[in-house]
């Protein structure tokens, strides 16, 4: 079981639903709770205070997920896997979005070695299966300081696992209506039935030679090959798309993904190179 203490955050449990994952390098500790309000936020106060990096969080349930632009991550206790790690990368903080590129990436096999389902990847954040989203990221920054002694990025996620499940399956929790038409899940997709720590098991093992990667000075080509694979994965290139940003909102076809990682959108006149904005694909 779960309890709050007096600060209203869910104690730490020993055990998640699904057995236990082992730890290995990069990863430092796995911390596992029944209830949070927030991995990505749990980690990123673990950062302020000095965490090391490595550091992972797993929730059965969480009472406030928070995807991009500030929207809400649902999912009933223990169906889906809810995830964050700690990363204090040796990246320039204008490559720290890579991180998320890596986390993609590792889901994204981990997924098809799971259950035969290999989703696209939506740029910049999500993973696909067809036009229904299967998973979203989050990564979140915090600068050097006092206690934390260097940058930190917390990279969270959301991967539907055995929720939403398949038609005519009933649902132990109902699916809102305004993802029943977009979501979809590794069950649903696969007819296969799979605890999230068996994912979260081969999430890590893919992640971690990623970041080493992109981690690694003496190897450059290690980052590049990254960036490849993602472009070869990504459904957003070749599509005509909507991409909306802090001061305007724009519509061209994606030619390709720069060795930065960022979007390259032909408008007509001319191709813009797009760093942070929210996508919507257009169809046709």
């Amino acid at each position: 079981m779960t309890g709050k203490d007096n600060t209203g955050t869910a104690r730490r449990v020993t055990a998640m639903s699904g057995g236990a994952s082992r730890v290995r390098p990069p990863f430092t500790e796995i911390r596992r709770f029944g209830e949070l309000d927030s991995t990505n936020r749990y980690l990123l106060d673990e950062a302020r205070a000095g965490a090391a990096t490595g550091l992972v969080v797993v929730a059965d349930h969480q009472t406030a997920g928070r995807g991009r632009l500030g929207r809400r991550w649902e999912a009933p206790a223990g169906a889906n896997l809810l995830v964050s790690v700690l990363l204090r990368p040796g990246l320039a903080v204008g490559d720290l979005h890579l991180v998320t590129v890596a986390m993609a990436l590792a889901a994204r096999t981990a997924c098809a070695e799971a259950t035969g389902v290999e989703p696209s990847l939506k740029w910049p954040n999500d993973l696909m299966v067809g036009e229904r989203k299967l998973a979203g990221i989050l990564a979140e920054a915090i600068p050097a300081g006092p206690e934390a002694g260097v940058p930190a990025v917390v990279v969270g996620m959301g991967l539907n696992v055995g929720w939403p499940g398949p038609d005519g399956v009933p649902a132990v929790v109902a699916v809102p209506a305004e993802l029943s038409a977009g979501a979809t899940s590794l069950w649903r997709e696969s007819g296969r039935r799979v605890e999230p720590a068996v994912v979260l098991e081969l999430l890590l093992d893919h992640l971690g030679p990623r970041l080493d990667d992109l981690d690694d000075p003496d190897n450059p080509d290690g980052r590049d090959a990254l960036v490849a694979e993602y472009g070869r994965a990504c459904s957003t290139v070749g599509r005509a798309v909507t991409v909306s940003m802090s001061t305007e909102t724009v519509t061209g076809t994606v030619t390709g993904i720069t060795a930065a990682g960022h979007l390259l959108l032909d408008v007509g006149a001319r191709t813009r190179t797009i760093t942070a904005g929210d996508v919507v694909h257009l169809r046709g």
